[in-house]
């Protein structure tokens, strides 16, 4: 049960009665409205109002290691760095990307490109911290991930589902918002998820007596060791119950999808993670996170990215391509991204090593201008010549396409007011401007 235990925490376990009225009235009482950290009343800029009827979500593709910008959406042909991987032409007037793309170098009209990413962290645990919370890590802090912020701000809280999935990682949790509000983990989308039907041999009325006696039990314990964490405990068994026995759960399982549907996304753990996350935001979950690893390419950079690009190309394709036909394109937004960018300079391995600027995201749905690019890099790579964007940037640009106000302010447990973004973050215009 370790990957049903890390759930939001909930009202009710519906669908036992027998449960009900004795489990979650201990479990709950006092739990609603209470979290590691309080909505501050300090004054905050005003929420974004919402341009669509359907509830908004966000797929977040991660690509784990930091890609290369040149081997993905910034090739430099003929420099000296360029390395042997080629170019291909899209629709966008003076946007070339890899050879190894070639679906998305037709569907570059429905994306917006940004080519002058920066980050002030170089090595990998600080980076990737910094890019799912937008701060660099501090001993005093626990910040919250971006999927936190999606579900504490516009999370269903009437969902039988989580509305944090994170697949093939654990991501980065609630932070100062509360456990609740951490993701729960698919570890491999081509096996079954576990634990989330009763053990061989229990039925209903046996589990029911079970979580009775569970309760009692712990009761007492939280009578002798009172506090959030045993309180967030109790409410995580409740979200646990009602997660098991909702009928939404059918969304984990793509064996109801047709065998075509999954070939397009590619037979691979990435590409049914992105179907994986098609069905989750179609069933309601607000946020998913998928990540693709690999692309820490010191040795062999060349055919490791070719490998990694052949299992992004037809996913993150059949991803638009189903979104749109299933009227969430608008309501969903995507975010392709990574810690970090790769040198543009080849190391003596063939490979490319850590990178903090003119590094590559990629965002579309949810009223992002397709066909656009943003910033440039000097001719090898080496230096964004025009519009460096910062990663608190992206991250203010991402909540505010969401109608979340990246300005909301919270209480840590130390009673500090944090804004969900950096101060001084900015939205990007070009892109907010349709939004």
């Amino acid at each position: 049960m370790t990957d049903l235990i890390r759930t939001n925490c909930e009202e009710q376990a519906r669908g036992f009665p027998l449960v009900r009225r004795e489990f979650l009235r201990s479990s709950l009482a006092g739990l609603l409205g209470l979290c590691l950290g309080e909505r501050s009343t300090l004054p905050a800029s005003a929420a974004i109002p919402s341009k669509t009827s359907r509830p908004k979500s966000c797929i977040l593709l991660w690509m784990d290691g930091g890609p290369s910008q040149l081997e993905t959406w910034n090739p430099k042909p003929g420099s000296a760095n360029a390395g042997p991987t080629k170019t291909l032409k899209t629709p966008v007037e003076g946007v070339l990307i890899s050879e190894h793309l070639p679906r998305m170098a037709e569907r570059m009209e429905e994306v917006a490109l940004i080519r002058s990413m920066v980050t002030r962290e170089g090595s990998h645990d600080r980076a990737k911290y910094l890019g799912h919370t937008g701060y660099s890590p501090q001993p005093t802090i626990q910040f919250p991930s971006l999927g936190a912020m999606v579900s504490e701000e516009i999370g269903d809280r009437e969902a039988n589902l989580p509305q944090f999935v994170s697949i093939l990682s654990p991501s980065y949790g609630g932070g100062f918002l509360g456990a609740e509000h951490s993701p729960f983990v698919v570890p491999n989308p081509l096996r079954k998820v576990e634990n989330l039907t009763l053990p061989r041999g229990v039925d209903r009325e046996r589990f029911a007596r079970r979580l009775r006696m569970l309760d009692r039990v712990e009761r007492r314990f939280a009578a002798d060791h009172p506090g959030v964490e045993i309180r967030n405990h109790h409410g995580n068994y409740a979200q646990t119950v009602r997660f098991m026995n909702a009928p939404e759960t059918s969304a984990f399982d793509l064996s109801a999808e047709s065998e075509s549907a999954r070939n397009a996304y590619g037979m691979t753990e990435f590409g049914q993670g992105c179907l994986l996350a098609r069905r989750l935001v179609e069933t309601g979950v607000r946020f998913v996170e998928v990540s693709l690893r690999g692309w820490d390419t010191h040795q062999d950079n060349f055919t490791r990215a070719q490998k990694l690009c052949g299992e992004l190309d037809p996913a993150l394709d059949a991803l638009i391509a189903d979104l749109m036909e299933r009227d969430l394109w608008d309501s969903t937004l995507v975010v392709w991204m990574g810690e970090f960018g790769r040198t543009p300079k080849i190391n003596g391995n063939e490979g490319r090593d850590h990178f903090t600027r003119g590094w590559c995201a990629l965002l579309a749905g949810c009223g992002v201008p397709g066909g656009l690019a943003l910033g440039r890099t000097s001719e090898d790579g080496e230096q964004v010549t025009d519009r460096p964007i910062a990663i608190k940037d992206l991250l203010h640009t991402v909540l505010r396409l969401l109608d979340i106000d990246p300005a909301a302010e919270f209480l840590t447990p130390a009673k500090r007011p944090i804004t969900l973004v950096e101060k001084g973050a900015v939205g990007i215009p070009e892109i907010l401007g349709s939004a």
